[in-house]
């Protein structure tokens, strides 16, 4: 029997709505709930990234999601509600063909290179030629070696070049130098971009005077070490100094004198005229009383502490990051370094009472009375550079207090010339964080050149903060000292392994850098103090991104924890 239009209509619901009857199991407010296990974890809200057939095996953030499985996308423990069922006939379509080719690879040249393309085990059984070209992605123990732009092959001291899989790393958050308090109010932003634009012409600086004493330096370490027979570092206790800015008896002299407007040492102005080439964090106390301006570091700043390739592609991972080798920390790293600076110019010089530098005043920091620890060779001179421009109405000039380490008769002229002595350190040249560093054992006598141009790029900030140092106090040589450890394990003794001397200035050039441009730098900064109020501020290099903040801080900032700690010392000393 035919149905009519009419009847279909009359048999149409009566209510406003029709299709299938709502359910409420699924609805949670009257919006669609999708149910998850109690044992997932919450992580991304959306994750676009781990669905899509065409992006296994082809590195990227599938290759990310292998090697961090413990991140966790939401619902992952149930089957989506919302799944999208894609056809078989779509997910075996591909623009490119992916299907694997015979065993046979076709090769060009006699011995010449093969190609593969896939993400294979690197050609293990491949014959003759250069080596096998292949993705970079595979762990390294698959394949022969990586292989550079260039053809030839890298293996373990090679350089291995980034590329399109280098933006899937984690970026690494390193903690800042000083803790940012509330009460701390941002002035200033400084990008680097900005600073390296900054250039300053000013003079070589004059003498004001000087202080403590130099012994000669010994000859015999500039000649190879004889093989088999290494000169072992040994710990000198000797007295050396390290006094900030506004705690120097003779710079506040002189501030009292009015001879200058800005004063600091040489250790704190090179930190900030090479501030573009850092990378970890670095902190400046900036005081200003009157007309005066003393740059300041903290008691147990990073200044201090020298760095141990910084500037490296890889630099040294915290244990944070997965370094499970604790002496290969940047910290412990950085404690070795320093260590090894200080007992390293005690050993290379020459101790005579009979036969030294002598300055015309002695070390202002030495009490004989209560002191009793032997002077380690060392020199203090205090000299005012000219940052003033055309169109300042009084001259504007900055003092430093800058150090010398030894002092070495001219071969030639029999003349004395002062040095500044430096050492770079090796730890491990197949270690993480090594900056693909040759091994200096075997190198640094046949490849001397190569080896100081990887330590240029690794640690181009420590090197550029040490020759500003010596072209700030007017050296004749800037001795750098190579030294390794006696095992790779062993972060507790050192080899020498060679002494190099340099011209600071000719060294400058070959790092490219510019003296003008870290005066430039000096001279802006100074210039932003100086349009504030009295008052104290805290130059505070960023961990994790390339540029400068400016703080005001109140009066009492630190002066608490230098009181806790002699607090501390104190007690120690009374129980």
């Amino acid at each position: 029997m035919p149905i009519s239009l009419a009847d279909i209509v009359a048999n149409l619901p009566s209510d406003e709505s029709w299709g299938p009857p709502t359910t409420t199991d699924a609805l949670v407010g009257g919006v669609p709930y999708a149910p998850y296990s109690k044992g997932d974890k919450l992580g991304r809200m959306a994750d676009w990234t781990t669905e899509g057939k065409d992006r296994e095996g082809r590195g990227g953030r599938q290759q990310y999601n292998r090697n961090y499985k413990d991140q966790q996308v939401y619902g992952a423990g149930t089957s989506s509600l919302f799944a999208v069922q894609v056809a078989e006939d779509e997910s075996s379509f591909s623009v490119v063909d992916n299907t694997r080719t015979s065993t046979k690879s076709r090769g060009f040249g006699r011995g010449g290179a093969t190609f593969i393309r896939g993400r294979g085990r690197g050609g293990r059984d491949q014959r003759g030629g250069r080596g096998t070209f292949q993705r970079v992605g595979q762990r390294g123990g698959q394949q022969n070696g990586y292989y550079d732009n260039r053809g030839g092959r890298g293996g373990r001291g090679g350089r291995r070049f980034g590329g399109w899989k280098d933006y899937d790393k984690p970026q690494r958050n390193r903690d800042s130098s000083v803790n940012i308090k509330p009460d701390w109010h941002m002035l200033e932003e400084i990008d680097f971009n900005r600073l390296a634009k900054l250039n300053l012409e000013t003079s070589t600086g004059e003498d004001i005077d000087s202080y403590g004493f130099l012994y000669y330096y010994d000859r015999a370490f500039d000649r190879p070490p004889v093989k088999n027979n290494e000169r072992k570092l040994n710990v000198v206790d000797r007295v050396a100094y390290n006094v900030t800015t506004s705690q120097d008896p003779i710079i506040n002299e002189l501030a009292e004198k009015d001879e200058a407007t800005i004063f600091a040492t040489d250790n704190i102005l090179s930190m900030l005229m090479c501030a573009p080439r850092s990378v970890y964090s670095w902190d400046i106390v900036i005081t200003r009383t009157g007309n005066k301006i003393f740059l300041d570091k903290r008691d147990g700043s990073s200044l201090d502490m020298v760095s141990v390739n910084e500037n490296a592609a890889d630099a040294p991972l915290e244990a944070s990051e997965g370094n499970k080798d604790s002496i290969n920390f940047p910290g412990a790293l950085a404690l070795e370094a320093t260590f090894i600076n200080h007992n390293f110019v005690n050993q290379t010089v020459i101790e005579s009472d009979t036969s030294k530098y002598e300055m015309p005043h002695e070390n202002p920091f030495y009490n004989p009375s209560e002191e009793t620890e032997a002077l380690a060779s060392k020199a203090y001179k205090y000299r005012r550079f000219d940052l003033s421009l055309e169109k300042d109405e009084d001259p504007l000039h900055l003092i430093v207090r800058i150090e010398l380490d030894a002092v070495v008769k001219n071969n030639i002229s029999g003349e004395d010339q002062l040095l500044v002595i430096k050492a770079l350190n090796e730890f491990d040249h197949k270690a993480q964080g090594s900056g693909g560093a040759l091994d200096w054992r075997t190198k640094l006598t046949s490849q001397r050149g190569a080896v100081v141009a990887t330590e240029m790029k690794n640690n181009s900030c420590k090197l550029a903060r040490w020759t500003v140092q010596s072209i700030l106090a007017s050296a004749d040589v800037m001795k750098l000292g190579f030294v390794s450890r006696t095992t790779p394990k062993a972060a507790d003794r050192h080899v020498i392994l060679g002494v190099m001397g340099y011209d600071p200035r000719k060294f400058a050039e070959q790092m490219n850098l510019n003296l003008s441009n870290g005066w430039g730098i000096v001279r802006t900064i100074i210039d932003m103090v100086r349009g504030m109020k009295d008052g104290k501020y805290v130059l505070v290099k960023d961990p994790n991104k390339s540029l400068l903040r400016l703080y005001e801080v109140p009066a009492g900032t630190f002066e608490e924890e230098d009181d806790g700690a002699q607090e501390e010392i104190t007690e120690e000393g009374a129980e």
